[in-house]
């Protein structure tokens, strides 16, 4: 009996501890013991006993979270109805303009954002120079000032009215561009000074200018010449050591100058080519300044070599003993003497025959083969046995002229050369007009058996041809009949007078291809009159009852329609009959 009065006892407590899970108001899925909330007190949240451990959860309890009430969260005792992303329970002050995702700039700390220009880098508009100072209400200008709607990133998006408000120089008038970045620098912290871009014509050394009005005189931004002289022409006109102007140098600056300030170091590298060498040959290292050899600083014409020199005159006339024309005097050495070199020579580039190409390397006895004086300037004096045995093409005979610089230049070996009066021999017209510089093509190098007809020539193309095979067909092979010289399509066929009338008479526009007849593509004497005509044969056989020899075939047709006329026909015989 005792142990009936247990089991009942123990099957109650089962019971009532099933009632109790069951009635938990937290839901089945809360695991936790009631212990580590609830007392023996009441159902009230025991805070002295209270030892649940939020951390251990999906949603650990950080920042902000960690102060505020349960219940700002748990709006019911099931708690695992309490929302878990961060829009669920926090107004979207951006009126979503920047996403759902509250963590992509805020932390449970705070609201407060400290590093947004570093999260401005991650966006299409990363905040450089002036920007990452800039408010941010400045360029997002919602009336809540929290929405972020995606602005443009072109610098006219936000400056255009910049753009239109400047004057000095007027941007919208001159038509610049609204790409600011192409003037201006991203960096600057103004739109002028340092921060101009200013690539197009460095500012750097002597240009390193701060004040654009120095060059933009008027502030005229837009028809300023990058030319040296257009600035610096009172620079030049003002020099008188050397005098520029008197000495005809170059308005060019950078021929002789960098862009260091102050115009120094100077060189003349152009005195070499120009007027004598002094930074290459003899005289190369045996001057220090200008006024070495140009004594009277206010004309550079004048010039001495007899002064530097440790030359005394009666040496120099023992020496010069037997040469014609010699003098003491400057301009006397300079004459004989134009490079410099002790030996003496003869200025031929101050002649009227400069020595360039093959003549430059040629032996002065080659040309002046009877003295200097009355040397013949004409190619064909000197080079007319090379004209008379050229055989490739045989000059002489076709009767090239004998002025070598029509087709030849002063390079060795006649190479290359150019042919402008071809076209007395073979017009070099359409096609041909594109191959004119390449005479290989034509040529193979062989200038004297080139034949002058299409299919000498083109015979490859004609024997290749199959739409239609002009072979087979044999067609002309002189080409133009059909094709033009510029290119072999479209072509025209005088398929009328030699065959049969297709671009006159009741067949013209009546096909669109020659397979329209010529069903045979690999023989174009098969053709096809029945096929495309819409005459079948009982009408026809009825049509032409009584015509004698008639059958319903193709070369029936012809034979009677010779011109594809359905008026008089040619009957057999030569009997005309009438249709």
């Amino acid at each position: 009996m005792r142990i009936l009065s247990l089991i009942i006892v123990l099957l109650a407590i089962v019971f009532v501890s099933a009632n109790m899970a069951t009635d938990s108001p937290h839901g089945e899925d809360f695991n936790v013991p009631c212990e580590e909330c609830h007392s023996a007190k009441g159902w009230k949240l025991d805070k002295e006993i209270y030892s649940f451990n939020h951390n251990a959860t999906a949603f650990p309890l950080t920042g902000q979270h960690q102060v505020i009430n349960c219940r700002m969260c748990h709006l019911s005792l099931v708690f695992s109805e309490a929302m878990s992303e961060c829009w669920e329970c926090h107004t979207d002050m951006h009126e979503q303009s920047v996403g759902p995702d509250c963590g992509r700039c805020h932390t449970p700390a705070s609201w407060i954002i400290n590093n947004i220009t570093e999260l401005h880098q991650m966006s299409r508009f990363p905040l450089l120079g002036p920007h990452t100072t800039a408010d941010c209400s400045g360029c997002h200008l919602s009336a809540s000032l929290l929405n972020f709607e995606p602005l443009g990133i072109e610098c006219v998006d936000c400056h255009l009215e910049d753009y239109n408000a400047t004057t000095s120089p007027n941007h919208v008038q001159g038509d610049y561009s609204i790409n600011c970045t192409e003037c201006h620098s991203v960096y600057s912290f103004t739109w002028t000074g340092t921060g101009i871009n200013h690539d197009f014509f460095p500012l750097t050394l002597g240009h390193e200018i701060h004040d654009c009005q120095k060059c933009h005189i008027s502030g005229d931004y837009t028809n300023v010449s990058p030319e040296c002289v257009s600035c610096h022409l009172t620079d030049y006109e003002a020099t008188i050591n050397p005098n520029h102007i008197a000495s005809d140098i170059s308005t060019a600056c950078t021929d002789c100058h960098t862009l260091n300030p102050g115009w120094k170091p100077a060189e003349f590298i152009m005195h070499d080519a120009l007027f004598f060498p002094v930074y290459t040959g003899k005289h190369q290292g045996t001057w220090n300044t200008c006024a070495d050899c140009h004594a009277n600083t206010g004309n550079y014409t004048i010039f001495t070599c007899i002064d530097c020199h440790e030359h005394n005159q009666p040496d120099m006339d023992d020496e010069h003993n037997d040469i014609g024309g010699y003098a003491y005097n400057s301009l006397a050495c300079f004459e004989c003497h134009p490079t410099g070199e002790a030996e003496g020579s003869f200025n031929h580039n101050t002649s009227i025959f400069p020595l360039t190409g093959a003549h430059v390397t040629t032996s002065c006895s080659d040309c002046h083969t009877n003295g200097y004086a009355g040397t013949p300037t004409e190619c064909s004096e000197c080079h007319i046995n090379a004209y008379n045995l050229t055989t490739n093409p045989n000059h002489a005979s076709i009767g090239i002229t004998i002025t070598c610089a029509t087709c030849h230049t002063t390079d060795p070996e006649w190479k290359p050369a150019t042919f402008p009066t071809h076209n007395q021999y073979y017009a070099l017209e359409g096609a041909h007009a594109s191959i004119a510089n390449d005479c290989f093509i034509c040529h193979q190098n062989d200038y004297n058996n080139t034949p002058n007809t299409c299919v000498g020539c083109h015979l490859e193309d004609y024997n290749q041809t199959t739409n239609p095979p002009h072979a087979s067909a044999q067609f002309s092979t002189d080409c133009i009949l059909c094709h033009t010289q510029n290119a072999w399509a479209p072509s025209t066929f005088d398929h009328d007078g030699q065959f049969f009338p297709i671009y006159s008479g009741e067949h013209q526009g009546e096909w669109n291809t020659c397979s329209d007849c010529h069903v045979n593509p690999g023989n174009y004497a098969v053709f096809s009159c029945i096929d495309c005509h819409e005459h079948n044969q009982p009408d026809m056989d009825d049509k032409h009852s009584g015509v004698p020899g008639y059958a319903y075939n193709s070369i029936a047709c012809l034979n009677c329609h010779p011109n594809g006329s359905t008026g008089k026909m040619m009957a057999p015989k030569g009997l005309r009959i009438q249709d």
